[in-house]
């Protein structure tokens, strides 16, 4: 199995993707969340790509995309799931399964109501899309979006530090010392970039427009019916249990699982993950 690491230019945008497993087999996007990359699936692609072309970008502000200044491209879920969709076409990918998580839910979802032809299946591990799957946790992000004051902005700074991006790895893990330091370091290495931060910041008060289009994507979860795995740590502090179940009211087949982990539930099975992927995908896209 070898993983290619490649740049390619989006509209002027250099964006950085992991690419593995035969072009000529069905093709699984894999989009990350905050605030990772694409190397929180560095257990994942070995899992998939014997079977499955596998595709994962980087999103524009983390990893090792490129990050443009603020004034020169709005750090907005709706800007960046455009980068994604010509990404896609530059990259000739015409139909594939997209796995959502986290910031790569909003995205995800946006691209299937966008194309609806194009998706084959829905992998979501704590990929939300339902009210009852926001925890309390998010209070002081929806204080922010109620009242965008440079105080409220400034109260969401502590997300953006090691503590809480440790925090993230380690919450809801029975054994923390299982969970490899790898990922949160290089987490925190592009979170501490020149203006990265005030990127974030935009982007937690733009995630109010993704709570906003929950009912447009469950009715296209509803009309279009995609084959769903939703497969959830389900001890995540910040997307519960009720998330992973909620896709059942719209997809009524949707398979839901869950594993003992938390919201990075990648770091520590990756395996199980990986095999229950590959029962699904081989079940619904061969």
């Amino acid at each position: 199995m070898t993983i290619r690491f490649n740049t390619v230019d989006v509209d002027g945008l250099k964006l950085f993707y992991r690419e593995a497993g035969d072009v000529d087999r069905p093709t699984v996007l894999l989009l990350h969340g905050f605030p990772s990359a694409s190397h929180m699936f560095r257990d994942l692609i070995p899992e998939l790509s014997q079977h499955y072309h596998v595709v994962a970008p980087d999103l524009p502000g983390f990893g090792m995309t490129e990050q443009p200044a603020r004034d020169q491209f709005g750090y907005t879920f709706e800007n960046i799931t455009n980068v994604v969709d010509r990404f896609i076409e530059v990259l000739g990918l015409t139909r594939f399964a997209i796995y959502v998580f986290d910031y790569g839910a909003p995205v995800g979802f946006r691209l299937a109501v966008k194309h609806p032809e194009r998706i084959t299946a829905i992998v979501t591990q704590n990929g939300n899309t339902y009210v009852e799957g926001v925890s309390d946790a998010f209070a002081p992000v929806m204080a922010y979006w109620n009242e965008p004051t440079k105080a409220n902005r400034d109260a969401l700074r502590c997300f953006l530090a090691p503590e809480t991006t440790l925090f993230q790895y380690t919450h809801g893990v029975d054994d923390p010392t299982i969970v490899s330091p790898d990922g949160r370091n290089l987490d925190d290495f592009y979170l501490s970039r020149p203006g990265n931060d005030e990127i974030q910041l935009d982007l937690m008060l733009d995630y109010q427009t993704n709570v906003a289009l929950y009912d447009t994507i469950q009715a296209y979860l509803r009309a279009h019916q995609p084959p769903v795995l939703a497969i959830w740590g389900k001890n995540d502090p910040f997307f519960i249990p009720a998330g992973a179940e909620a896709f059942r009211r719209d997809v009524p087949a949707a398979d839901v699982r869950f594993v003992e982990s938390g919201h990075f539930a990648l770091e520590t099975h990756a395996a199980e993950i990986g095999a229950a992927m590959r029962e699904f995908l081989g079940k619904h896209i061969g």
